[in-house]
């Protein structure tokens, strides 16, 4: 099992102001705790409907991810140097969303396109648009690299998978690989030798619902099988790194799983000891593993 000694914050201090666009999700809280932990208080742009209520204790300004030129305005108001993006969006911008002033003007050429793509290629749009502000776009994992799933792979729970489940963990892999090519979605479920769950815009929780549904519908075996995870083989490590948290080893557990794989060094686990602690409470198994790089 894997050693619980984890860091709290990177070596290096943040000497400068530092700001989370946060959107859903645990990942924003807990690199906000770790800024002010660490005397460097963040202001938080708290996506409107995305954003936990936790967040608003900081100082915060409210807004749309396509609210360009409020993001710049305040950014400069308060010396802003540094961004982190952090947490999902659910609800994703429309053409009619944008607002039509100078900042958005110039952000027309990189966002028009990205609206019709993944998620991938719309945070990678965001992060050029904040770049041609002179504003720097760091990781959360930069901030917070004990959140970081430990590698190399590794178990981590005291639960471990069989040849049978090992072998769905490939499958899931090269699925969630796929999947991200196509920078659709980042998870896969695999049961009884074959992928039986895709993760697409609805997200990891409600992927692992429908594989409960079809276990209850008798399609797929009563026991066993796999929620793996992975970056895209393109991935933005800045954004949208995969993570898992104690509801999804709840909701894998709902669904009837055996447990959950993810890369090792290249995605969340959120609220570590509580998540580990969970599910060896409820003997599951979550391993790391290393993707094999396609030739």
């Amino acid at each position: 099992m894997a050693s619980n000694n984890r860091s709290h914050l990177a070596d290096h201090s943040v000497s400068r102001r530092t700001a989370i666009i946060a959107g859903n999700g645990l990942l924003p809280i807990e690199v906000a705790k770790s800024l002010a932990a660490s005397g460097n208080a963040p202001f938080i742009f708290a996506l409107r409907g995305e954003a936990a209520p936790e967040l608003y204790q900081f100082e915060h300004q409210e807004v749309s991810i396509v609210e360009f030129a409020k993001f710049i305005k305040t950014m400069k108001a308060h010396n802003i140097a540094q961004v982190i993006l952090a947490g999902g969006v659910l609800n994703r911008p429309h053409l009619t969303d944008l607002r039509f002033d100078m900042p958005t003007l110039r952000a027309l050429p990189k966002v028009i396109g990205a609206l019709g793509k993944g998620d991938d290629a719309l945070l990678r749009a965001f992060i050029r648009l904040l770049e041609g502000y002179d504003i720097k776009v760091i990781g959360a994992h930069e901030i917070v690299p004990d959140l970081l799933s430990p590698a190399p792979a590794q178990s981590l729970t005291v639960a471990r998978p069989d040849k049978r489940e090992q072998h769905n963990i490939g499958l899931g892999a090269e699925a969630a690989r796929l999947l991200g090519d196509l920078d659709v979605g980042q998870g896969g479920v695999a049961v009884g030798g074959r992928v039986v769950a895709l993760e697409g815009a609805e997200g990891t929780d409600l992927m692992l619902v429908r594989v409960a549904e079809l276990r209850a519908a008798g399609r797929i075996p009563p026991r066993g099988g796999v929620l793996v995870k992975c970056a895209k083989p393109s991935q933005e490590e800045r954004a949208d790194l995969p993570a898992i948290g104690i509801m999804t080893v709840i909701n894998a557990d709902k669904a009837g799983l055996a447990g959950i794989a993810v890369e090792a060094g290249r995605s969340f686990v959120l609220g570590y000891h509580e998540t580990i602690t969970e599910a060896n409470k409820r003997g599951l198994f979550i391993e790391t593993f290393v993707r094999t790089p396609v030739e």
